[in-house]
């Protein structure tokens, strides 16, 4: 709770992955994917009640064994390739006979993110009383040098504009979702059914906390990346005994 507003927060997780087969339960450092957003958000200041949506028996039985709530299994129809994001959410709002103030959207797919990250996010959205917040990083490439290749090969600028500049220290900062964290209004979100609206404010998250793994290239960047922050941990304790 925060500011007397009760949060749900919401992990989807279907089983159907393609671009990474079953990638919600892969092991990584000793926990499937799904886990290393369950504590996180399990660790956040405001959310009251954290559920999983999902059709798959056995991501279901491993959320429970990591301490979260699972309270319905979501429909299969609901859980298909070309299911919008946003069904699942408000699905789970709309059977859910509790009703709460806010609704974090949780994406098993950004392990990285941390309760600071979740908690910075809904603060962000009390504070200037917005509809809608969503967590962003700063995009290493700017649209200004970006491209629409055509059928016959031709590069068709992005953006057409006649001061475009030059060099990358004079281009804007633009900064793209990275799918961390979404909060919203409940009565809000059932109305615009998207997170996403010119209502909607920004927090801005680090490049190192805004991996999304949607192919295998990304989690075997998170396989390396828990590997190196696993081996300096290690190090340092050993350091610490030495020197005692």
């Amino acid at each position: 709770m925060i500011e007397g507003k009760t949060v749900l927060a919401i992990i989807p997780a279907r089983g159907g992955s393609k671009g990474v087969p079953r990638k919600n339960i892969r092991c990584v450092a000793g926990k499937p994917l799904v886990a290393w957003t369950i504590e996180e958000a399990k660790k956040s200041k405001y959310i009251d009640r954290l559920i999983l949506s999902s059709e798959d028996p056995e991501i279901i039985s491993i959320a429970r064994e990591w301490g979260c709530e699972v309270p319905f299994v979501r429909p299969y129809e609901l859980a298909q390739d070309d299911t919008p994001g946003i069904e699942p959410v408000l699905h789970a709002m709309q059977v859910l006979p509790e009703e709460y103030d806010y609704v974090v959207l949780l994406q098993p797919t950004s392990p990285l993110r941390t309760a600071q990250d979740i908690d910075g996010c809904i603060e962000r959205c009390i504070q200037q009383s917005a509809n809608a917040c969503v967590t962003l990083t700063e995009s290493e490439k700017s649209p200004c040098w970006m491209y629409v290749l055509e059928n016959d090969h031709r590069m068709t600028p992005l953006l057409v504009t006649e001061t475009a500049p030059t060099r990358r220290q004079d281009a804007a900062k633009v900064y793209v979702l990275n799918g961390a964290v979404y909060v919203a209004k409940s009565d809000w979100l059932l109305k615009q059914r998207t997170f996403l609206t010119y209502e909607t404010v920004g927090y801005l998250m680090p490049k190192e906390r805004s991996l999304d793994i949607d192919t295998e290239f990304d989690m075997v960047l998170f396989e390396i990346l828990t590997s190196l922050k696993i081996c300096k941990f290690e190090y340092q304790v050993s350091s610490a005994k030495v020197m005692m």
